[in-house]
């Protein structure tokens, strides 16, 4: 695994990671910034991660839904280095009559032993989570 990340200008720079561009900026004076911040690339990736994890579980347990959306929000410490101190994920899927128990489940395994940004992550951050069903 091998990411480039390249200063373009101000506080911008732009990654190439796996033949993809992404742009990654912190605001300037102005406002302006051409992409996220590093941090939220972080979370991100983290609900990518588990995002991942969880759909190929269900798939494998047979459990048909709609739709998944994973957000994930932080808390930052106040002092520099500003880590990330706190991080919850809310798993929200779209279906029927979805099995609450399997959907627990798999969340579990994704996040105790699959998710490997959770494991990173999760050395410096204490990780909450829910699931919401919207029918």
């Amino acid at each position: 695994m091998e990411a480039t990340v390249t200063w373009t200008s101000g506080m911008t720079f732009q990654a190439d990671l796996d033949g993809h561009r992404v742009g990654i900026a912190v605001p300037g004076p102005d406002g302006a910034g051409e992409g996220p911040r590093p941090k939220a690339l972080l979370l991100a990736g983290l609900g990518g991660c588990t995002g991942v994890d969880v759909v190929g579980i269900l798939e494998k347990m047979r459990v048909p839904f709609e739709g998944l959306a994973v957000e994930v929000q932080a808390e930052e410490s106040t002092s520099h280095p500003k880590v990330f101190t706190r991080i919850h994920v809310r798993y929200r899927f779209k279906g029927r009559a979805l099995p609450l128990d399997k959907l627990q489940r798999a969340v579990q395994l994704s996040q105790e032993k699959y998710c490997g940004v959770s494991a990173m992550l999760g050395k410096t951050a204490a990780i909450s989570s829910e699931i919401v069903i919207e029918g």
